[in-house]
């Protein structure tokens, strides 16, 4: 019974800690948008993302807004997706604090670099995608259009496709700190993942047709920093692994 008790509080005292470390990552992702939404304001932000559109739209070509509220809503929501990107490294942290208390000292050498790379990744990810992917994909877009047709796509529409390439992106960055997780962690071999070099790279283009438009500017943009990010796992996996090894690895 004293043993179920101790299990209890244990189990509390997790959710406890957990629910603390939500609300630290939560503060900080609502400074961070306090902070933007003071300066520069929604509405700049909001241009600032747009900016890649406007400048392959026809000289004097705006977007529209179909919802009453949508020009007070949207920009919200841009403020607030890039409040949380700014405050990754942040909500991160609180993540890492949460789970270091139950790992071995050896371990917390492996988490603490992963977690940092992590976020800088995915905001790589993001950066790729507005300055490289953006202008070009609407640029080819925009050739296709027939000059009957008025280019002002809706900003709420524009959201949601920024928001999914954005998200895309960040996410494929990602793929060195897997092949790292999965190579430490003794899930795939560093050998085995060399073998199937071949079945990654379809892979990476298959998962590029999907998530992206149907345009090859887009496509090869994302399939192709996915292939080299994963070469980019492969060469830093055994370094990873030397570093976290255990005393008794190593013995």
């Amino acid at each position: 019974m004293t043993e179920q008790a101790a299990g209890e509080d244990t189990f509390i005292s997790h959710l406890v800690e957990l629910r603390d470390r939500l609300v630290k990552a939560s503060i900080g992702i609502a400074i961070v948008c306090a902070v933007l939404m003071a300066w520069p304001g929604p509405s700049h932000i909001y241009d600032l993302i747009a900016a890649p559109m406007i400048a392959s739209m026809p000289p004097g070509s705006t977007m529209i807004a179909t919802g009453v509220i949508s020009p007070f809503l949207v920009p919200m929501k841009v403020t607030l997706l890039l409040s949380f990107i700014l405050a990754l490294p942040w909500v991160f942290y609180q993540a890492w604090a949460f789970i270091a208390p139950g790992l071995y000292a050896h371990e917390k050498r492996l988490v603490l670099p992963l977690v940092i790379s992590s976020s800088m990744l995915f905001i790589a990810g993001v950066a790729f995608c507005y300055f490289f992917v953006f202008g070009r994909v609407f640029h080819f877009i925009g050739e296709f259009a027939p000059t009957s047709i008025a280019v002002m796509p809706d900003i709420e529409n524009y959201l949601d496709f920024v928001m999914s390439m954005c998200l895309a992106f960040g996410a494929s960055f990602e793929v060195p700190v897997v092949v790292v997780i999965l190579v430490r962690m003794g899930v795939v071999s560093l050998e085995k993942l060399r073998a199937v070099r071949s079945y990654v790279i379809v892979g990476a283009f298959v998962i590029a047709a999907i998530v992206t438009p149907p345009d090859v500017v887009s496509q090869l943009a994302l399939a192709i920093p996915m292939c080299l990010l994963y070469e980019l796992g492969l060469l830093v996996a055994p370094m990873f692994a030397r570093a976290t090894r255990a005393p008794e690895e190593t013995a």
